[in-house]
C-alpha cells in the first residue's frame, strides 16, 4: 500500500522527548481511504517500565506544587487546543474516519473537559472542623502517584481528556497507552502539553498492543488504571489490574435501547433516533443500537426510513475504523436478514467515489428483530439499528433490562408519567428523555451500569476526583490548657 498524507512516525513520549526504538513497526491506516499514514512501534514491558520510572521521578515535584499552580498550565493548554482546533480536527478525521463536524465536536468536548479540570480549586476544598474543645480534624485530598490510562480508537482526542486533565491537575503523573489504530492525536497532545509548560516526565506515552496493556496492569509502581474499550477486554483489564492491587475503572461496551412510544413527536423522534444510530458511524458507546417500538409506531418508523436516506457515506457519514470492522458489521446485518429480520435500509457494500479503499458502511435499519438474534444482544459498533416490537411499556422495559449491558437508555414520549417510569426502572447508568445520546455534560459524570462498567465511581466529573485521589486525615491539638475530654 502506498503511504499518502504523510504523518510523523509514531514514537513513544518519555521524559519530555519523543524517542525512536527498534521495535517491530505496524502500519497506521486511515480508514477514510485505506492509505498508510504512519507506522507505530510495538513497545514492550521495558518501555512501560522506563516511562513509569520517569513518571515516578517526576511525581514529588509535580505533586508538591499547589493545585492552583498545576491548574495554570491547563488554562494555557485549553487555549492551545482552541488555537489548534483546525489541525486537531483534521488529525482526528484522518486517523479515525469521522466527518469534519464530528471531529471538531470531539475537540470542543476536550476543551470542556479541560474547563472542568481548571475549576478544581473551587471544587476540591479541604474539610476542617473543631471536633472537640481545642481539637481539630481535617481531610485533605492527596494524589495517588503514577497512574495509567488505556484509551480506545473511537474518540482519539476526547477520551484521553476524560482522564488526563483531572488526574494531572490533582497531582498525579501519568503513562498513557493510546489505541494502536489512532496514535497521532495523542502525540500532538503531548506536544501541546509541553508547550503549555507541563514539566518533563509528568505525562508519558507508550505505544503498542496487548503487551503494553499487560505491562501497565502488572507494573508495581502504577497505582491506578483507567480503561475504555470493549467489555471483553475491560473485564480482563479490571481483573488483572485489581489482582495487582491497583485501583481500576474499566468502561466496556453497550447495547443502548431507545424506547419509542406512540405519542412521541414523530419528527423529533425520527431525527434523534437516526442521528444517535449513525453519528460517528455508530462507533460510540452511547449510540442507539436497539429501538423498542411500543404498540403503534409505524408512522415513526416510516419517517426514520426517510431520515436515514438523507445520510450519505463520505458526506455526512464517516467511515468505520477498519476493513475487519466493516466485514464484521455487514456480517451482523446478513445474519439478521437470514434469521428473519426485515432490512428497511441496507448499508452493506457502501463505497465512496474517489475513496474506494475506505471502510464505509451505510446506515442500516432492521425491523422485526427478535430478542434472541445477535443484533439484538451484541454490540455491533456500526451505523445499524434493530427494531424490536413491544405490546406495551412494561414489555419494552423488560426488553431493555434483559440486556447484559447498561450504559444508556432513552424514551421518546410526550407523557411525563411514562417517561418517569422509564427513568426509574431502566437498568442503565445514563438515561435520556427525548434525547438519543444522553451524555452528561460537565460536571456531571460519565459511566454506565452492569457490563458496561467495572469498578467504583465514574471516569469523568466530580466522581473522578474520588478515583484519582486519596484522603489524608489529620487530628491536631496545640493548647494544653484546654479542658480534659475524650480526645485528650
Amino acid at each position: 500500500m502506498q503511504r499518502i498524507k504523510e504523518q510523523p512516525q509514531v514514537q513513544n513520549f518519555i521524559d519530555g522527548s519523543f524517542e525512536r526504538n527498534g521495535h517491530t513497526p505496524m502500519d497506521v491506516i486511515s480508514p477514510l481511504d485505506g492509505s498508510i499514514i504512519s507506522s507505530l512501534p510495538l513497545s514492550t514491558y521495558d518501555d512501560v517500565d522506563k516511562a513509569v520510572q520517569v513518571a515516578h521521578k517526576a511525581y514529588p515535584e509535580w505533586s508538591g506544587k499547589t493545585l492552583k499552580e498545576r491548574v495554570q498550565i491547563f488554562f494555557k493548554y485549553r487555549t492551545l487546543l482552541e488555537e489548534h482546533m483546525e489541525e486537531l480536527t483534521n488529525l482526528v478525521q484522518l486517523e479515525n474516519g469521522k466527518t469534519y463536524g464530528e471531529a471538531k465536536a470531539e475537540v470542543e468536548k476536550s476543551m470542556e473537559l479541560c474547563e472542568f479540570a481548571v475549576s478544581m480549586p473551587q471544587i476540591v476544598v479541604n474539610e476542617i472542623q473543631e471536633v472537640s474543645k481545642g481539637v481539630e480534624c481535617r481531610i485533605e485530598r492527596k494524589p495517588l502517584g503514577v497512574v495509567a490510562c488505556i484509551t480506545p480508537f473511537n474518540f482519539p482526542n476526547m477520551v484521553p481528556h476524560w482522564t488526563m486533565p483531572n488526574a494531572l491537575v490533582l497531582g498525579n503523573t501519568m503513562v498513557m497507552k493510546p489505541s494502536e489504530l489512532v496514535p497521532l492525536s495523542t502525540m500532538r497532545m503531548a506536544e501541546l502539553l509541553q508547550e503549555a509548560g507541563l514539566p518533563k516526565g509528568v505525562f508519558n506515552i507508550v505505544n503498542g498492543g496487548k503487551e503494553v496493556v499487560e505491562a501497565i496492569c502488572d507494573h508495581p509502581k502504577i497505582e491506578a488504571v483507567s480503561f475504555v474499550g470493549s467489555t471483553k477486554v475491560a473485564k480482563i483489564v479490571y481483573k488483572r489490574a485489581t489482582a495487582s492491587l491497583k485501583r481500576c475503572v474499566a468502561l466496556g461496551g453497550a447495547k443502548n435501547h431507545l424506547l419509542v412510544l406512540p405519542d412521541a413527536n414523530p419528527e423529533m423522534t425520527a431525527s434523534n433516533v437516526v442521528a444517535s444510530m449513525s453519528g460517528c458511524a455508530g462507533q460510540r458507546c452511547m449510540a442507539a443500537s436497539v429501538m423498542v417500538g411500543v404498540d403503534k409506531v409505524q408512522h415513526i418508523i416510516d419517517r426514520m426510513v426517510e431520515e436515514t436516506k438523507k445520510i450519505v457515506p463520505g458526506e455526512n457519514l464517516g467511515s468505520v475504523i477498519s476493513a475487519a470492522a466493516k466485514e464484521r458489521i455487514e456480517g451482523y446485518i446478513t445474519e439478521a436478514e437470514n434469521n428473519g429480520a426485515k432490512v428497511l435500509v441496507d448499508g452493506r457494500n457502501a463505497t465512496v467515489p474517489g475513496k474506494e479503499g475506505g471502510f464505509y458502511v451505510g446506515p442500516t435499519i432492521l425491523d422485526y428483530v427478535t430478542t434472541d438474534m445477535s443484533v439484538a444482544r451484541e454490540e455491533i459498533f456500526g451505523p445499524v439499528i434493530s427494531i424490536i416490537r413491544a405490546k406495551n411499556l412494561d414489555e419494552a422495559i423488560d426488553i431493555e433490562n434483559g440486556s447484559n449491558y447498561g450504559n444508556a437508555a432513552a424514551v421518546f414520549t410526550q407523557s411525563g408519567g411514562l417517561a418517569k417510569q422509564v427513568m426509574e426502572r431502566a437498568s442503565a447508568g445514563m438515561i435520556g428523555v427525548n434525547i438519543g445520546v444522553p451524555v452528561p455534560r460537565e460536571p456531571f459524570s460519565f459511566g454506565g451500569w452492569n457490563e458496561s462498567k467495572f469498578g467504583v465511581g465514574d471516569i469523568t466529573g466530580r466522581s473522578s476526583i474520588e478515583f484519582w485521589t486519596q484522603n489524608k486525615k489529620t487530628t491536631t491539638k496545640w493548647n494544653p490548657e484546654a479542658q480534659i475530654n475524650w480526645m485528650s
